[in-house]
């Protein structure tokens, strides 16, 4: 049986085992001020589960639920030097607190660690692991370029919106499940049938996420609503009224970083419907991800837990 709690205190016991030195300040503090700033440690939890799910101790990929971890924080370093972001989860970004040399060096630290916490594993079993991991990174780096060449496009369309958030967000839930798996033993239609169960939840949930930043609960998000808005940030909600009420939306666009933009943006995406829209293909993703787990040889209660997540991630409020 899958208890979650247990599984976030396995990740968290074994933080002192990531090979972060004593010496090197410059170096070593800010990845451990990263790792300490939280967060929901989604992506070690489903290595976990899957395998445990398939049957093996989860004990057994806890080197590589943290070498997933390592390395989805490494990309959050260099991300934010790229987005000039100041703060990430209510605390000043590590190019901000030290600068953007630090944040480089100290990223490019933990994605070496990345790999070495990968490769502590039977030796049968690195090479399938090593090309997963890589085919993965490649396709997040293929996201963010994606992602940063729509901020000076104006004709994105959503079927290149929906694929730049799966490669940026969901194919690393979908490597992290199928780590999990490699490690029990899994056979290849398992592997892939939870694949495919975190692909769509990644899509679901980052939907979700541009919801939320438009219209979520300030006080239960976490931030002031809008922040998408004023950035002017390519979302599917911005990307679908540019298409379907271009005369509207544009004219809004640009100019002044102000509540009123802010009213007026959310103003026409309710015109469009498309609060309702966009939890309709939320929904759609869900049901897509719940539907692969018939594939997956793990039990009733594996597959329980694994359709509960599906729902906490993809409806949550924060």
């Amino acid at each position: 049986m899958i208890i979650t709690e247990e599984l976030i205190n396995l990740i968290e016991q074994a933080k002192g085992n990531l090979g972060l030195r004593d010496y090197l300040p410059g170096l070593y503090e800010p990845i451990r001020y990263t790792l300490s700033a939280g967060g929901k440690r989604i992506r070690p939890l489903l290595t976990l589960a899957s395998c445990q799910a398939c049957g093996v101790n989860p004990e057994e990929a806890i080197n590589q639920a943290w070498a997933i971890e390592m390395f989805h924080n490494f990309t959050l370093l260099h991300d934010d030097v790229m987005d000039r972001a100041e703060t990430r989860r209510n605390r000043p970004t590590v190019h901000i607190k030290w600068n953007e040399a630090t944040a480089i060096l100290s990223g490019d630290t933990m994605l070496t660690l990345a790999t070495q916490l990968l490769a502590r594993c039977p030796d049968e079993k690195l090479p399938e692991l090593l090309r997963l991991f890589n085919s993965t990174a490649i396709k997040i780096y293929e996201g963010q370029q994606m992602d940063m060449d729509f901020e000076v496009r104006n004709d994105v369309r959503v079927e290149e919106y929906l694929e730049m958030i799966r490669l940026k967000t969901a194919v690393l839930l979908s490597c992290a499940c199928e780590t999990g798996a490699i490690m029990a033993h899994a056979a290849d239609t398992t592997r892939q049938a939870l694949s495919e169960w975190a692909e769509n939840v990644g899509l679901a949930f980052q939907l979700q996420d541009d919801y939320l930043d438009t219209f979520g609960d300030a006080e239960t998000f976490g931030k002031t609503p809008g922040g998408d808005i004023l950035n002017d940030k390519k979302t599917w909600l911005l990307i679908t009224a540019e298409a379907e009420a271009p005369d509207e939306i544009r004219p809004l666009l640009g100019g002044e970083r102000s509540q009123a933009k802010i009213d007026a943006v959310t103003e026409v995406y309710r015109k469009l419907n498309l609060p309702a829209r966009i939890h309709r293909l939320i929904d759609s993703y869900t049901v897509k991800a719940n539907e692969a787990l018939a594939d997956a040889n793990i039990s009733p209660r594996a597959r329980d837990w694994f359709i509960n997540l599906t729902a906490s991630l993809s409806e949550r409020k924060s």
